[in-house]
């Protein structure tokens, strides 16, 4: 896929690497020329400098080729400027602006470009390293109903199946993060101390959930 990036800061200079790495075709775009050399002398994409909202800089970088495009410099109005001019003028189907203010990213989200709130996200990243329990979710299905959070488990809980976990308290596990890593369980995966359990669950049942969680397994045999 070719994809376009705008900003060529330490967010878009490592998504163009990454994205190359993977066998993609990268275009920075940056006002700045001089912000290309964070790029390093290995980058073999195109280095485009001007705006990313005028369409005949993103024309060079290859916007009517491209499968995607990244908004990532500093200012949010450039970045939702050039997400909507890639998405309603190029007709570029997967695009994403990174965005400063949190309640501005809720009205572009609502506008149907998907955003990056860098300081919601963070803030959020740290309230779950903070406080493991009563955390924002990580993600919402469109009617609200069904949620994806990172749920603090009891170290009651160690030792036991994933299924067990899933059978008492109702929740599915979607995955789990163990030693920095990303893996995904079966049911006969036990759990282990220091894992941070991901589950799928209604948004209703949050505060029984995060009980049951608390509160370890029942005693075998016990109702």
């Amino acid at each position: 896929m070719h994809i376009v990036i705008m900003g060529c800061g330490r967010v878009g200079s490592a998504l163009a690497q990454t994205l190359e790495q993977q066998g993609h075709t990268v275009a920075v775009i940056d006002q700045d020329p001089t912000a290309f050399r964070r790029l390093g002398p290995g980058f073999g994409g195109r280095r485009v400098t001007g705006v990313g909202f005028d369409q005949d800089t993103l024309r060079e970088a290859g916007i009517e080729e491209a499968g995607a495009f990244a908004a990532v410099s500093s200012g949010d109005n450039s970045n939702i400027i050039s997400a909507r001019v890639a998405r309603e003028m190029f007709g570029v189907e997967n695009v994403a602006a990174r965005i400063y203010d949190p309640r501005r990213a809720e009205v572009y989200q609502r506008l149907g470009i998907p955003t990056v709130a860098t300081v919601r996200w963070t803030a959020d990243q740290m309230l779950r390293r903070l406080l493991p329990s009563g955390a924002e979710p990580l993600w919402r299905d469109p009617t609200g109903g069904v949620q994806l959070a990172e749920v603090h488990a009891s170290p009651k809980w160690v030792g036991h199946k994933i299924s067990k976990l899933q059978e008492e308290t109702g929740v599915r596990v979607a995955f789990l993060t163990r030693l920095g890593e990303a893996i995904l369980p079966t049911s006969q995966t036990v759990l282990q101390e220091g894992d941070l359990v991901h589950v799928m669950m209604r948004a209703d049942d949050v505060d029984k959930v995060e009980a049951a969680f608390a509160g370890g397994p029942e005693e075998e045999g016990g109702h």
